[in-house]
């Protein structure tokens, strides 16, 4: 575990993650797509998770690994390169702030039986406050809400213009493949 990581990290990771991070199994395999400079990567592997985190980023892994050594890196082009993940099984995935649409339906393979997807991004309307603010980066109303929809049980979903951290027009959705979904506490 990484002393103390997860408290001073909780500032800076997304209250939608730590709401929904308890329905994962306790212990599961969680992939932090797209994981950036590893915050939810940390605070994964600070709950007690067993943590993959994916980007692009060479530097930023390098990083990760040095404050967590438990914590698997992968360095991979989600966009420009093969998905690293056909035939992985995770308890858990987490993306925030990245969208590649093609991606979508090999996240939901890649989930387990009673897997837990948390996924929050932007989506159109955020071009009013800056960055992304190309419609290829953009969710559309609802967007997520339908990928998921036929496939798994949606938890919880919201669309909508936020405040904080900064201002930002944002969708979130925590959905599961498990017929009876738990509430977090």
């Amino acid at each position: 575990m990484i002393p103390d990581m997860a408290q001073h990290m909780s500032g800076n990771t997304s209250h939608w993650v730590r709401r929904f991070l308890p329905l994962i199994a306790a212990g599961g395999s969680v992939l932090d797509l797209a994981c950036g400079q590893g915050r939810h990567s940390l605070l994964l592997a600070e709950s007690g998770y067993r943590v993959e985190a994916v980007d692009r980023d060479a530097v930023a892994l390098a990083e990760i690994s040095a404050k967590a050594p438990g914590i698997v890196t992968r360095l991979a082009d989600l966009e420009g390169g093969p998905w690293p993940y056909h035939g992985c099984a995770f308890d858990g995935i987490v993306v925030t702030n990245y969208l590649y649409r093609p991606l979508l339906p090999m996240l939901l393979n890649a989930l387990d039986v009673d897997g837990i997807l948390i996924y929050e991004t932007f989506m159109v309307g955020n071009e009013r406050f800056g960055k992304p603010s190309n419609p290829a980066f953009l969710l559309r109303p609802g967007e997520l809400l339908e990928v998921v929809r036929k496939r798994m049980t949606v938890v919880a979903f919201e669309q909508g213009e936020v405040d904080a951290p900064r201002p930002a027009v944002m969708q979130r959705l925590c959905a599961t493949r498990r017929m009876a979904p738990r509430l977090p506490p």
